[in-house]
C-alpha cells in the first residue's frame, strides 16, 4: 500500500442525514453512519429497506436530496468517488466481451498500467477459480462467475474505499471463502469496507460494525458486542421443579413460561441472585446463563421497532 493510498483513506467514509426523496416516498431518510478505515462494516435490512440507494449516493450514481457525505474529513470529491471500488446490485458487465480484455480495460480506466492491470486481473481470476477461463465471454459464466468477475472489477486499481452491493450474492462455499479472504486482506491494509448482505451468518463472521436499515431509516448499529449489550439482557433458568413461582417474582419480566424451563429479564437490581437462590432452595437448578443474541435476533428486534 502506497503513502498516498494511507492518507487517502485515514478518514474512512462518513455518511450525515443522507436522504433521498422520489415525490412522496423517502427511499433513505436522513441516513447517517461511519465507515472507519480499516474496519469491514455490513448493511444489513431487508429488500427495500435502502440499502442501494444510500450506496448509490455515496458514490455518486445517485443525485441526494439532502445530507453530505465525506471521505477522508472532507466533502467527497469526484476524485475520490473515482478512487472507490463499487460493485453495483444489477451485474454492469459486458456479456459478449472476454473477461480478461473486459477486466484490465477496467483497470486501465482507473490509471494503471497495461502491465500492472493484466497481473491484477490474472491474480484475482486465479484467486476465484477463473483464470483458466480468463478468455471466455462473460455470458458463458454461471451467474455466480458473473459475480466473482464484477468484484474483481471493483477491486482493480488499489481502491481507497469498497462498496460492495451483495458481493456474495449466489457464490459457492469456496468462492464466499476466497470473497472473503480478499476483503479481509483490503480492511487489514486500511481501506474502508461496505458491503450489503443478506447472509446475517456471513455478516456477523466477517464484519466489525454493523449498520441495520428499516424503512429507509437507521435504526441500529454498532458492532456486534454493542449490539448485543443494548438490546434486553435475557437469562434461562432451568430446574426440576415447576418455576410457575417466577410470574409472582419481584424484579423479574418472565420473557416465556414452559413448566421447568424459563426465559427471564430481571428488571430490578440483585433480582437475577435472588431468584437463583430461590429456584436452589425449591430443588436443583441444571442451567442458570445469559442469554446471547444471534444477529437474526438482534436484525429482527432493531426492524420491529
Amino acid at each position: 500500500m502506497t503513502d498516498h493510498q494511507r492518507t487517502s483513506t485515514a478518514g474512512g467514509i462518513e455518511v450525515s442525514e443522507l436522504t433521498r426523496r422520489y415525490g412522496e416516498v423517502l427511499a433513505a431518510d436522513r441516513v447517517s453512519f461511519t465507515v472507519p478505515p480499516g474496519t469491514m462494516t455490513g448493511f444489513v435490512g431487508a429488500n427495500g429497506a435502502g440499502k442501494t440507494t444510500t450506496m448509490r449516493m455515496i458514490v455518486g450514481v445517485l443525485a441526494i436530496t439532502s445530507g453530505s457525505v465525506s471521505f477522508n474529513g472532507h466533502p467527497i470529491t469526484a476524485a475520490d468517488r473515482r478512487g472507490i471500488g463499487y460493485m453495483p446490485e444489477e451485474r454492469g458487465l459486458y456479456p459478449k466481451q472476454p473477461i480478461v480484455d473486459q477486466l484490465v480495460y477496467l483497470a486501465r480506466i482507473r490509471g494503471v498500467s497495461a502491465q500492472a492491470a493484466q497481473q491484477q486481473t490474472m491474480s484475482y481470476l486465479e484467486r476465484f477459480g477463473l483464470a483458466d477461463r480468463a478468455k471466455d465471454k462473460v455470458e458463458t459464466l454461471s451467474l455466480g462467475n458473473q459475480q466473482r468477475v464484477q468484484v474483481t472489477a471493483a477491486l482493480l486499481g488499489s481502491p481507497v474505499a469498497l462498496i460492495l452491493d451483495e458481493p456474495f450474492s449466489g457464490l459457492d462455499p469456496m468462492a464466499v471463502d476466497a470473497m472473503a479472504e480478499v476483503l479481509r486482506e483490503a480492511s487489514s491494509s486500511g481501506v474502508p469496507v461496505l458491503f450489503s448482505s443478506h447472509q446475517l451468518d456471513l455478516v456477523e463472521r466477517l464484519c466489525d460494525r454493523l449498520v441495520i436499515l428499516s424503512g429507509g431509516r437507521v435504526v441500529a448499529q454498532g458492532s456486534t458486542d454493542e449490539l448485543r449489550g443494548s438490546g434486553p439482557r435475557r437469562h434461562r433458568l432451568c430446574a426440576d421443579t415447576d418455576l410457575g413461582w417466577l410470574r409472582s417474582a419481584r424484579g423479574v419480566d418472565v420473557v416465556d413460561l414452559g413448566g421447568t424451563t424459563a426465559v427471564l429479564e430481571f428488571t430490578e437490581p440483585g433480582a437475577d441472585q435472588a431468584v437463583l437462590a430461590e429456584a436452589l432452595r425449591r430443588g436443583e437448578v441444571t442451567e442458570f446463563s445469559r442469554i446471547v443474541p444471534t444477529l437474526s435476533e438482534i436484525y429482527r428486534e432493531a426492524a420491529a421497532s
